[in-house]
């Protein structure tokens, strides 16, 4: 049993299509270069044009207006290529938005150094009187006033600065105590 092997282009074919390329390889790149505006980009959208051209069974049969194939083809190739940057455009986009939000997140190492922060003010807190943790935590947390902390714990607002004078020089013994 004999295996044929598939003939690619007869010897006719390919001195026909050398002709073809011949011919209008210089048009096509000036054309191309012109609506395009960069020799290189007009160089790569002829050599497709011609590629694409090449690979298609019996495209060169019956061709009556070359240059119009011709222009017809480099189009749609430059259709093609518009679409692909569209889409690598719009990828590229999503990628540097995703990028943005995992960068907005903070690391699993400051994560620590926050909850540790967090453990020694509350254990700041709990060495102070009830009242001074409440001046604390309204006026850190809840942003309260020296005078609305003050109303409402029945002081004055110079008891509240001394509750949270209290308070920070706490959370500064025991956070000396940690280092």
């Amino acid at each position: 049993m004999s295996i044929k092997q598939p003939v690619l282009e007869d010897a006719c074919g390919t001195a026909q299509f050398g002709l073809f390329y011949s011919e209008h390889h210089g048009w096509l790149h000036n054309w191309l270069r012109r609506k395009l505006g960069c020799t290189h980009n007009a160089a790569d959208v002829a050599q497709d044009t011609f590629l694409r051209i090449l690979a298609s069974r019996d495209a060169l049969l019956g061709i009556r207006e070359p240059r119009a194939f011709l222009t017809t083809t480099a189009k749609r190739l430059l259709l093609d290529r518009a679409r692909r940057q569209t889409i690598e455009q719009a990828y590229l986009a999503e990628l540097a938005l995703a990028a943005e939000t995992i960068a907005g997140h903070p690391s699993p190492e400051d994560v620590l150094a926050a909850v540790q922060a967090l453990e020694q003010i509350g254990a700041a807190l709990q060495a102070v009187s009830a009242k001074a943790r409440e001046a604390f935590l309204m006026h850190y947390l809840d942003g309260q006033t020296h005078a609305s902390i003050a109303g409402h714990l029945g002081v004055s607002t110079r008891m509240v600065q001394k509750y949270l004078a209290q308070c920070l020089l706490q959370c500064c013994r025991v956070r000396d105590s940690h280092l």
